[in-house]
């Protein structure tokens, strides 16, 4: 599963990456307390049932990262220069412990790098999606891949 070169890439190539992960209590926690996030929405338990949800939501820059993890394995992984920014992030329905997700991504613009001519642009449309078919997180993510050695 090692990704693609910017040159083995076409615009509209589409992957359903195979990994799926079923988010637990123990990843919302561990990610909200690692980057200080004291919503109370993802933490106590009594809060959230009082809420609009019902349960506890997991934390939003969980699933991003959560969504692009899964998508590298068959995209970036070996060939990435860096990632370049991430536009139009989208999480139009929650996720809540105990869902499974899955992640599909499509290459929807290549260009050329002018200060690197080693290497070229990729923009993907990644999204996540859970067991119920429904989208959960969409983005697109720029990122400057190496072109294949010569």
């Amino acid at each position: 599963m090692a990704g693609r070169f910017y040159d083995e890439w076409t615009i509209g190539d589409r992957i359903e990456h195979e990994i799926r992960r079923t988010v637990t209590e123990t990843d919302n926690l561990l990610f909200s307390t690692m980057t200080h996030n004291p919503q109370p929405l993802h933490l106590d338990a009594e809060a959230a049932k009082a809420s609009e949800f019902g349960q506890i939501l997991v934390n939003g820059t969980f699933t991003f990262a959560l969504m692009v993890g899964l998508s590298v394995g068959e995209t970036t992984l070996g060939t990435l220069v860096a990632n370049l920014g991430y536009d139009r992030l989208v999480m139009p329905k929650p996720v809540f412990i105990g869902d499974t997700m899955r992640a599909d991504s499509e290459v929807t613009d290549l260009k050329e790098s002018r200060s690197r001519p080693e290497a070229g642009i990729v923009t993907f449309t990644h999204r996540l999606i859970n067991q119920r078919d429904e989208i959960v997180c969409q983005c697109l993510r720029m990122a400057l891949l190496k072109k294949r050695p010569a």
